[in-house]
């Protein structure tokens, strides 16, 4: 697939976790609404706590398509999540896009979470889809096309990465990636001292 200059700077073909750890810092729009990705977590096939472990199904065949291609799906029942495909198509990889800094579009992430705190609009997947409007709709959708544009780092970040939060399988697997010292991550990094 041929990318356009919104997301040719990052080779979705890439493992998932190289993905994770290169998106941290860049700009995420949604129809113009969103910021900084600060938080990321890596999945693959071979991973315990990934979908797409067991196999494809119809919930989860985006998430075997070709990369540089949005997996939705909702979590709980209740929020949704947005994912990026990895790896080479029939693979089933992602990166699940847990927090952002919300740089664009912040008053209607605003009215469509319901509260001022500009901390809390997109800390966490379920509130960062609330905020950019995106849903089932959104499933399987290319990367480097409306309504999504993904736009460069414009410096160098500091990264920190351990395990992933929210999971019950394959906890201690340090694919969990985020711009150190962020007051926007979902949770924060333990780190060693």
């Amino acid at each position: 697939m041929r990318m356009n200059d919104s997301v040719a700077h990052i080779d979705f073909s890439a493992p998932s976790h190289e993905v994770a750890r290169l998106l941290v810092g860049v700009t995420l729009l949604v129809d113009g609404v969103g910021g900084r990705i600060v938080e990321t977590e890596a999945y693959d096939r071979e991973d315990l706590a990934s979908h797409s472990h067991a196999g494809q199904t119809s919930r989860n065949a985006a998430m075997f398509g070709p990369p540089a291609h949005t997996y939705v799906y909702r979590s709980y029942g209740i929020h949704w999540c947005l994912n990026f495909v990895c790896r080479e198509q029939g693979h089933g990889a992602g990166v699940l896009i847990r927090a952002l800094e919300p740089t664009e579009g912040i008053e209607r992430m605003r009215q469509r979470r319901g509260m001022e705190d500009l901390r809390l609009l997109c800390s966490g997947p379920g509130r960062l889809c609330q905020a950019l409007g995106v849903t089932g709709q959104y499933n399987g959708r290319r990367l480097d096309a409306p309504p999504f544009e993904l736009l460069p780092v414009p410096c160098a970040m500091d990264i920190v990465c351990g395990p992933r939060i929210g999971i019950s399988k394959a906890v201690d697997v340090p694919w969990r990636f985020g711009q150190r010292g962020s007051r926007f991550l979902s949770q924060a990094f333990r780190e060693k001292g």
